[in-house]
């Protein structure tokens, strides 16, 4: 069951950036307003919305499935046709980049969590490596209690302290501002 709903959740995460991409087409609420209305249009009928619950699981289950164990076709193609497309190819490129940073799907490197001084010298704040370049860091510093918004940074290696944390358990303290946090002791070796 666990594997199934792994599936369901890589399935789910490869189709982000069609989302984004269908969100510029369509202009949000035209297109996607016609599928919620097709769907809650059988909620008297509890059995056809169980069938509709089912068949779109399965599919993305299965889709999280081929992704996981290669390619998935359907990915594929609409990786090709999009591709052709100016403009949204690069929001398409983008997006699905930080989909696979934040699931580490297609990961190479581990994912990295780190300390820089911010907004002052003496405080601290948790950040995501997202690249490296030689001696520096690019990194992500997500605000609280959202982790998806925040900026973008660019520090010489010399300026972070890494973290023992992994990416889920910092997001847990950005999102609980501050109260889920069981590294005190990392805390208290940070320079003063």
């Amino acid at each position: 069951m666990k594997k199934i709903l792994n599936y369901f959740l890589i399935g789910i995460l490869a189709f982000i950036p069609v989302y984004v991409i269908g969100q510029i087409v369509f202009f949000v609420n035209d297109r996607f307003t016609d599928l919620v209305k097709v769907v809650y249009g059988y909620n008297d009928n509890y059995i056809m919305t169980f069938i509709i619950f089912v068949i779109s699981f399965s599919l993305f289950s299965y889709i999280g499935y081929r992704v996981r164990m290669g390619k998935s076709s359907i990915i594929s193609a609409i990786d090709a046709i999009i591709e052709v497309i100016p403009f949204l190819n690069t929001v398409y490129r983008v997006t699905k980049k930080l989909v696979n940073m934040a699931s580490g799907h297609e990961q190479t490197e581990a994912r990295e969590v780190v300390y820089i001084e911010y907004p002052k010298e003496g405080l601290w704040v948790p950040a995501y490596v997202t690249n490296k370049a030689k001696d520096m860091y690019i990194l992500f510093v997500p605000t609280s209690p959202n982790p998806t918004s925040g900026f973008t940074v660019i520090v010489h290696e010399s300026k972070v302290i890494k973290s023992a944390m992994d990416i889920e358990q910092a997001t847990s303290f950005i999102i609980s501002v501050g109260v889920d946090y069981d590294r005190v002791e990392e805390a208290t070796k940070l320079p003063k």
